[in-house]
This record gives C-alpha cells, structure tokens and sequence, in this order.
C-alpha cells in the first residue's frame, strides 16, 4: 500500500491550498485517515481526521479554516486549507488505517508535502 500525497506549495498569508493524498495497492477497506504536520524543531501534531463513516475531528488551531473530506470510491482524503497563516509552515503528512484483507490492518503513512505560508 502506497499513499501519495500533493498540492503542498508556496501561498501568502489569507491564501488558500488544497492537498490530496490518494491511497494504492492492496486496499480492502480504510478506516480512519488524517492529515498531520511538522514543523521545523517541532513535534509532528495532528491537524485534522476522518473516520471512514465520515466524522472528522481538528486541531484547535486549525478549526474554522481548514476542513478534511474523503472519496471513498477514490480511496483519496483531502485538506482543503482557507485563511492560511505563517504558523501553517510545515511538512504536511496523510495517514490511514488500511486494511489489506480480513486479518491484516496497518497505519500508512505519505510522504509529506511541504506548505510555506509567508507573511
């Protein structure tokens, strides 16, 4: 299983970006996918989560702004990201619990996409 992650990029401050991450390979079902970022010297967080019946949660700091959706059919999630700021700068990662088959179930993890937000 491969998650392939895009639309990272350079924006100004109030810009918007969009990034998608699309799940392949052996993929019976994704439970839960999400988005995380890292900054530079900082831990990597959590920005934002979507179950696979659709519920989703956010960090504090992104709430308002930033909203995560999922195509099933796709096996793709997206971050859709409004109202950005400079304290956005980070490499952004997806993840998702896929499993492959009945027994076999594992969390996966993007390659990271860089977002740089300048004031």
């Amino acid at each position: 299983v491969q998650l392939q992650a895009s639309g990272g990029g350079l924006v100004q401050a109030g810009g918007s970006l969009r990034l998608s991450c699309a799940a392949s390979g052996s993929i019976f079902s994704i439970n839960g996918m999400g988005w995380y970022r890292q900054a530079p010297g900082k831990q990597r967080e959590l920005v934002a989560a979507i179950t696979s019946g659709g519920g989703t949660n956010y960090a504090d700091s992104v709430k308002g702004r930033f909203t995560i959706s999922r195509d099933n059919a796709k096996n793709t999630v997206y971050l859709q990201m409004n109202s950005l700021k400079p304290e956005d700068t980070a490499v952004y990662y997806c993840n998702a619990d896929v499993a492959s088959d009945l027994i076999r179930r594992r969390v996966y993890w993007g390659q990271g996409t860089q977002v740089t937000v300048s004031s």
